[in-house]
């Protein structure tokens, strides 16, 4: 019953925020096609709930390159709105978190909620330790736990602790408040960007040296 309202409540919000947002999105749309070379949307695989693949929407905020040609394992972490690899609209377009707006759609489509674990690309499956894994118990969401404490000024073991935390407790209500959290921390502008050393990539190396250079996939904790 609760999976149930949930899911009406996504699929009433999501087509209301797309038929609200409609302008928007296409001026969003227009600036990104005219400011750069490329295509207006990012496509990229995600994992979702049971593990299963998708492929999720965002406004394109970096120079043009597709999913498959970024090797997220040696890919440099975006440190500051300064990179040259983020567009002049993506710098603020990431700043207001606009370039999730996509993301309606694929709520609509059931991809995702409005509120759970945002959706991990498939070479962060590899570090999920097991404790975690409650994560993708529930469908991936546009706003989450971990986003109202911190974005990506989290370490990555607390943003899985945030996720396993939410599926003990989500609920409508619960649903609500990180919402209403969420609008005060995207105008606030806190944790776009994060710190090299905490993220998904520094546990996968600290992994890698604790256990001698083995696979790290073999000895999750």
């Amino acid at each position: 019953m609760k999976d149930k309202a949930k899911r009406s409540l996504d699929c009433l919000v999501s087509a209301l925020a797309l038929l609200l947002t409609a302008p928007i999105l296409l001026l969003i749309a227009l600036w990104v096609r005219l400011d750069s070379k490329g295509p207006v949307l990012f496509t990229q695989p995600r994992i979702g709930r049971d593990r299963r693949p998708f492929r999720i929407l965002k406004f394109r905020t970096m120079i043009d390159r597709t999913a498959e040609a970024i090797d997220q394992h040696a890919e440099q972490v975006i440190t500051s709105k300064s990179d040259p690899r983020i567009t002049r609209p993506g710098r603020f377009l990431r700043g207001m978190s606009l370039d999730e707006l996509p993301q309606l759609w694929n709520i609509l489509r059931g991809d995702m909620s409005i509120v759970g674990p945002r959706p991990i690309v498939p070479e962060q499956l590899e570090v999920v330790p097991e404790r975690f894994m409650s994560r993708f118990d529930v469908l991936p969401g546009l706003t989450g736990l971990a986003q109202v404490r911190g974005r990506r000024s989290l370490g990555w073991l607390q943003q899985l602790e945030a996720d396993a935390e939410y599926v003990r407790r989500h609920g409508l209500l619960y649903d609500i408040g990180i919402i209403a959290r969420t609008v005060v921390v995207v105008f606030g502008g806190s944790g776009v960007y994060g710190e090299a050393g905490q993220n998904w990539r520094a546990y996968r190396d600290a992994l890698r040296a604790e256990n001698n250079g083995q696979d790290y996939k073999e000895t999750r904790r």
